[in-house]
C-alpha cells in the first residue's frame, strides 16, 4: 500500500501538516528528492513528507558570503548559482545521485545538511557543520524555530545549526538553512605520485599535509581503480589558491615526491574531474553488487586495516582524506560485524552506504544511545520524524 504523501510549499503548510501529524501520531518520512533514500534504516513511517516543493534562493549576499535558501532547493542550483560568482560550498559534499542511479546534483540542501557528509576538501575547510550559520525548521513540538545567523540566539539550549547536521531528519523538518560560503581558487592543481604502495602513500600524503604546502585534497588509489595509470597505484594530492602560489607550491612538492616514483601534474578541469569523481563516489559507480563501507578512522590506522579487509574479505579500497577516510568494497556476505569491530578496534567507525547490512550505522554504546534518544525526545518527543532511519527508537 503506498503511504500517504504531504507536500508543503510555505512553512506555514508544513507547520500545519506536522501539527496535524503531531494529533494524529501519523509518522513521517521526510524526503526531498529521494538522493539519500537509501542511505540509513528503512523509516517506520506512516506517510511521506516531501519537501521538494519548498526550494529556491532567498538570500545570496556574494560580498558577505552567505547565501540562504530553502531545503528543498537543489544542490545543483545553488553550485550553478555559486559558480556564477566564483564562489562555492568548501566544504565540496559528497554527491550520492550517481551512487543511488540518480543524476549528480540530484540532492537538495536540506538532504545535504541532514546527512552531512563533506568530500575531499574536508581536511583543509572542515565538515558540514562548520558550515551552516542558521537555520528555521519545524520542530516535532508543532513549533516554527529559527537559530544560528541572522537571529538573536538558538532554542533549546543547543547548537541547533551544528546539531542538525548529521540528524538524517529525526530532529526537525528542515524549511530554510543558511550557509557560509567561499570564493572558489583562482587555480587549481593536482600532482599524482604513481607507484607507492597503500603504507608508503599514506605516509606521504600525512607528510605534505602536514608541511608548508596547504594541500586541499589528499586521496590513495589503488592499481584496481586506475586503468588510466596502466593499473598503478597512485597517490592525488591537489593544491589550490593564487596562481603563483599555487606554482611555488606545486614545485616544492614535486621536489618532495619525485624521489619516491613518477611524478605528474593535471591542471584545470583534468584536476576538477579527478575530485568529482572521488566527490560521486566513482570507484563504486562501476560494478554495484559489491556493498560499500565508509570507515572513518585515525588515518595512520588506515593502510593496516585496508590491507587486512583486502586480505580477509577480498574487499576493495581505497582512501580520502589523507587516510581518516576508508571505502571499501566488500563482496556480499555476512561481513558488517567484523567490518565494525576492525573500526573499532582501530579507533574508528564504519557505515553501510550500499548493501551489507540491515543496521547501516556504527552501533552506539548504551551511554551515547541513551544520550542520542533524549535529544530525539527534546526536539521531537513523539517521534514523528524519519523513525528508526538511524537506530531503533531515534
Amino acid at each position: 500500500m503506498t503511504s500517504p504523501r504531504h507536500r508543503p510549499g510555505t512553512a506555514q503548510e508544513l507547520l500545519d501538516m506536522v501539527r496535524a501529524s503531531m494529533e494524529n501520531r501519523t509518522r513521517l518520512e521526510i524526503i526531498g528528492t529521494g538522493s539519500k533514500r537509501r542511505l540509513g534504516r528503512a523509516v517506520e513511517a506512516d506517510a511521506v513528507l516531501d519537501m521538494s516543493a519548498l526550494a529556491g534562493i532567498t538570500l545570496y549576499e556574494p560580498e558577505e558570503l552567505v547565501m540562504t535558501a530553502a531545503a528543498g532547493t537543489l544542490l545543483a542550483e545553488i553550485e550553478t548559482a555559486l559558480a556564477a560568482r566564483h564562489q562555492l560550498l568548501a566544504f565540496e559534499p559528497l554527491d550520492l545521485g550517481p551512487l543511488y542511479g540518480l543524476e549528480p546534483g540530484a540532492g537538495t540542501l536540506g538532504g545535504m545538511v541532514s546527512c552531512g557528509l563533506a568530500g575531499p576538501r574536508r581536511i583543509a575547510a572542515g565538515a558540514v557543520r562548520d558550515h551552516v550559520l542558521g537555520l528555521e525548521a519545524v520542530t516535532g513540538h508543532g513549533t516554527l524555530v529559527k537559530a544560528g545567523g541572522r537571529v538573536v540566539k538558538n532554542v533549546t539550549g543547543y547548537d541547533v545549526p551544528k546539531l542538525m547536521a548529521g540528524s538524517y531528519g529525526t530532529l526537525a523538518a528542515l524549511v530554510s538553512l543558511t550557509l557560509k560560503v567561499m570564493p572558489a581558487p583562482q587555480e587549481e592543481r593536482t600532482i599524482t605520485l604513481v607507484g607507492p604502495g597503500v603504507a608508503e602513500g599514506l605516509r606521504l600524503m600525512r607528510q605534505a599535509l602536514g608541511g608548508v604546502y596547504a594541500i586541499s585534497g589528499a586521496a590513495y588509489l589503488p592499481g584496481w581503480a586506475t586503468a588510466s595509470y596502466d593499473h598503478q597505484p597512485v597517490v592525488f594530492l591537489r593544491l589550490e589558491g593564487f596562481a603563483a602560489s599555487v606554482a611555488a607550491r606545486f614545485d616544492a612538492l614535486r621536489a618532495l615526491l619525485r624521489e619516491h616514483g613518477a611524478v605528474r601534474e593535471l591542471e584545470g578541469e583534468a584536476s576538477a574531474d579527478v575530485w568529482r569523481t572521488f566527490r560521486q563516489l566513482g570507484p563504486a559507480l562501476a560494478d554495484d553488487a559489491d556493498d560499500l563501507w565508509r570507515l572513518s578512522l585515525p588515518p595512520m590506522a588506515s593502510a593496516e586495516l585496508a590491507l587486512a579487509l583486502e586480505r580477509e574479505l577480498g574487499a576493495r579500497y581505497w582512501l580520502d582524506w589523507a587516510g581518516g577516510l576508508l571505502w571499501l568494497l566488500a563482496p556480499p556476505g555476512d561481513h558488517a560485524a567484523l567490518i565494525r569491530e576492525r573500526a573499532a578496534a582501530a579507533g574508528g567507525h564504519a557505515a553501510c552506504l550500499r548493501g551489507g547490512s540491515d543496521t547501516p550505522f556504527h552501533p552506539l554504546g548504551a551511554a551515547k544511545l541513551a544520550l542520542t534518544r533524549r535529544i530525539k525526545a527534546g526536539f521531537d518527543p513523539l517521534g514523528i520524524f524519519n523513525p528508526g532511519r538511524m537506530y531503533e527508537g531515534v
